[in-house]
């Protein structure tokens, strides 16, 4: 994929998503058939596409409906559910997990997206406790785990994007720091940090210090409110996160990620347990609105 123009001393040209979770749950390819003209006509550049099982939705089919929209692939994410994990499981469960991760790989490289993103490490919502030596030991362990994945992905062009979750979500990695810390040794070319306002707004003291942290080992950038709701309808300081992400050699997109809490997996997963916008398509279209201003105005 070709990175937006840059000039010198200029911010980029960055394009601007959309996850289709904002109203579905799986997305199904008959999910995709639907958003995917709806985000192309609202005037979005890119899309993520969330894999919960692999075979939610063809690639070749969504990579034909991608070009008649002419939207690119931002991402692929990958869903850890129960079950997937890398860190303190079973050697079964993580031969599993790896399998599911390179089916995403795969996805991704016959779409055309760049990148996996995603919490790659264990399913969302396990926790245990864990003092200095029990967290290093299992960041090497992740980092053992993960490292063929990251190869696999290196040898089909895509890099892995590794999400900090916040605290109630996870206990492995929250922080920046966090997440530097188990990426130390693995290949920058191959896996780096996907950011998400929403968990940073949580974890971080400071989005743009975060974002300052995390610097050249930013692969992919999933926002939206402090409530999950569109971005801009909030608190957060969206002019101070996007400058320090200009600052950065990121030029990949920001991508819009919400939930509708019309499901009865990820939104109990990301516990959306009522409207966070008037519609979902507010959400999306005002969300889009206010980072075409905002990003027009650094």
């Amino acid at each position: 994929m070709t990175a937006p123009s840059r000039m010198p001393g200029r911010p980029p040209v960055r394009k601007v998503g959309a996850n289709p979770w904002i109203w579905h749950s799986p997305v199904t390819g008959e999910a995709l058939r639907t958003v995917l003209p709806r985000l192309a006509g609202w005037g979005f550049d890119c899309a993520e596409l969330p894999l919960e099982q692999p075979d939610d939705w063809d690639p070749a089919s969504c990579a034909k409906l991608l070009h008649a929209t002419g939207l690119s692939p931002a991402a692929v994410i990958a869903v850890m559910t129960p079950g997937r994990d890398l860190v303190a499981a079973d050697p079964a469960t993580v031969r599993t997990t790896q399998d599911y991760l390179r089916r995403c790989v795969d996805s991704a490289h016959a779409i055309g997206a760049p990148v996996v993103a995603g919490p790659l490490y264990t399913a969302v919502g396990r926790t245990w406790r864990m003092d200095a030596k029990a967290r290093s030991a299992a960041y090497a362990e992740w980092r053992e785990h993960i490292a063929p994945v990251a190869d696999y992905a290196r040898r089909a062009g895509v890099r892995l994007a590794v999400e900090p979750l916040n605290r109630y979500e996870t206990s492995l990695l929250n922080t920046v720091a966090q997440t530097l810390d188990a990426l130390d040794g693995l290949p920058a070319d191959a896996i780096g940090i996907a950011l998400d306002t929403y968990h940073q707004n949580i974890e971080e003291r400071s989005l743009p210090a975060a974002v300052r942290a995390a610097g050249s080992r930013i692969v992919h950038v999933q926002v939206c409110a402090n409530d999950r709701g569109a971005p801009g309808a909030d608190h957060l300081d969206w002019p101070g996160l996007l400058r320090e992400l200009n600052a950065t050699a990121y030029q990949g997109p920001l991508c819009i990620e919400s939930f509708t809490a019309h499901n009865d997996a990820i939104a109990v997963a990301a516990s959306v347990w009522r409207p966070l916008a008037d519609t979902q398509d507010a959400l999306a279209t005002d969300g889009l609105g206010f980072l075409r201003r905002t990003l027009a105005a650094l």
